[in-house]
């Protein structure tokens, strides 16, 4: 018989039972929804729930998993004896060991902070929309190790309770069932939170499309899907776009599908994507760290150079910072921080990203803003780490991993895990029911809103 823990959460992620801490009040109704003026969404990388929460106290982590799918095995099913060595590049980029961990770590997660501490880059890992797939194993989430090419370190963990956000997570409200949206990596799923959709690139070139073999299996992994859809990583036609971008064929054609700021806008709502660097990258001399398909909006005919959607949603991260000094924060505003601030493994370390959005929220909480805004600071997919929860199969394109998400407001309930299961999506759920705007697709429509994260006293 499975541990009543454990037969909860299979229930939660099918979606028949939604489980919430005791002692806390039945979810805020949508017209409650009316006393918030500011949502603010913070979008970190690259890391899954167990990843950063899954030693989290009251939260289903890590230690809650059983050991069939926290004990990672080969392609041929067999399971490790120790996990395979911690993999890095060295200079000329050959992948070899990488001397800081152990060679033989158990097989079972590790606390990385015994070895890197935090604020210390790792290794990136691999994180493709068909890889991803085959990772989650049916749901066994046994292959992260095989499929990973560094190693052991998708088992890795970082104790949150011991960074500035986790502190943040104590205090409001933590979602330890937020997937992300769709399987795979950052640039498919900024597209599903501003527009609940995978892009679609029907002429794509040759060399970009995945290969299948007489069986329907992968043989080759690349951008787009046989049907036509661009899955992994593509630049934006018009600028700003990585230089090392050339082809303009290789580049997406500008989208034309409604995205959540054309919703906001279709109702007269303030709204804004704030953007670290993006000045910068406009005028063609981007920092190092700035990645350009983390910038969703820019993908969109709307907000194409010389638009007045650009001119108007489009702005860099310092006048975010404006903005809230002069208190003219918009009613819907997004954040992607800088490469280097954002907890990316390979160009970032986790601690200078934790202490950046820390900073930014305590000015939000000290500011007049504060009494009536939500803040949700969520990562967009699992980076290549392991999760131990199975994703619920929605459709074709996801969702994926879990991904932590914390609610900070002063409607937030206040150290609470919710165990309702969401994802990417039902931010936008969340900002369709407090401004009335239609649903851009069948996942935000059936989404649920987040309404369980708040409790609004009189």
């Amino acid at each position: 018989m499975l541990p009543m823990k454990r037969l909860l959460t299979l229930l939660c992620s099918a979606g028949l039972l939604t489980a919430a801490t005791p002692g806390h009040a039945a979810p805020a109704g949508a017209a409650d929804l009316n006393r918030i003026q500011h949502i603010v969404v913070i979008m970190l990388e690259n890391h899954s729930f167990d990843s950063l929460y899954g030693r989290f106290p009251g939260a289903e982590g890590s230690a809650d998993a059983d050991p069939e799918v926290s004990m990672q095995s080969d392609l041929d099913g067999r399971l490790y004896e120790t996990l395979p060595p911690v993999m890095r590049a060295d200079k000329d980029g050959k992948a070899v060991a990488d001397s800081r961990f152990p060679p033989n770590l158990p097989n079972d997660p590790f606390d990385i902070a015994a070895y890197v501490p935090a604020d210390q880059k790792m290794s990136d890992l691999p994180h493709r929309f068909f890889l991803h797939q085959q990772q989650i194993d049916g749901g066994r989430m046994d292959h992260f190790v095989a499929l990973s090419g560094v190693g052991a370190l998708p088992m890795g963990y970082y104790d949150a309770g011991k960074l500035p956000l986790g502190r943040y997570a104590a205090r409001y409200t933590l979602a330890d069932h937020f997937f992300q949206a769709a399987f795979g990596g950052s640039f498919l799923n900024h597209q599903w939170l501003i527009c609940g959709c995978t892009p679609k690139f029907s002429d794509a070139p040759k060399d970009m499309v995945t290969e299948l073999d007489r069986d329907g299996k992968i043989t080759v992994e690349r951008a787009v899907t046989p049907d036509g859809y661009a899955v992994n990583t593509v630049q934006p036609y018009a600028p700003p776009y990585d230089p090392k971008a050339g082809d303009a064929k290789k580049r997406l054609p500008a989208q034309l599908q409604s995205t959540i700021g054309d919703r906001l806008s279709e109702k007269n709502v303030r709204w804004a994507w704030y953007s670290g660097g993006w000045n910068n990258a406009v005028a063609g001399h981007a920092d190092a760290t700035f990645q350009y398909h983390h910038q969703p909006f820019a993908y969109y005919h709307n907000y194409g150079p010389g638009s007045k959607g650009r001119a108007e949603h489009l702005k860099d991260a310092t006048e975010l910072l404006r903005d809230i000094d002069q208190g003219k924060l918009p009613a819907v505003a997004f954040y992607k921080p800088i490469g280097a601030l954002n907890e990316h493994p390979g160009y970032a370390d986790v601690l200078s990203g934790e202490q950046h959005v820390a900073d930014l929220v305590a000015k939000i909480e000290q500011s007049p803003l504060w009494k009536d805004s939500v803040i949700i600071v969520t990562y967009d997919e699992y980076g290549g780490f392991w999760d131990h929860v199975p994703p619920p199969r929605v459709d074709d394109f996801g969702p994926g991993t879990r991904v932590p998400t914390l609610v900070i407001s002063p409607f937030a309930k206040r150290g609470f895990v919710d165990h309702t299961v969401y994802d990417t999506t039902s931010i936008l759920k969340l900002i369709e029911l407090r401004h009335g705007l239609k649903p851009l697709g069948a996942r935000d429509e059936a989404a649920d809103g987040m309404l369980n994260a708040f409790e609004f006293n009189p």
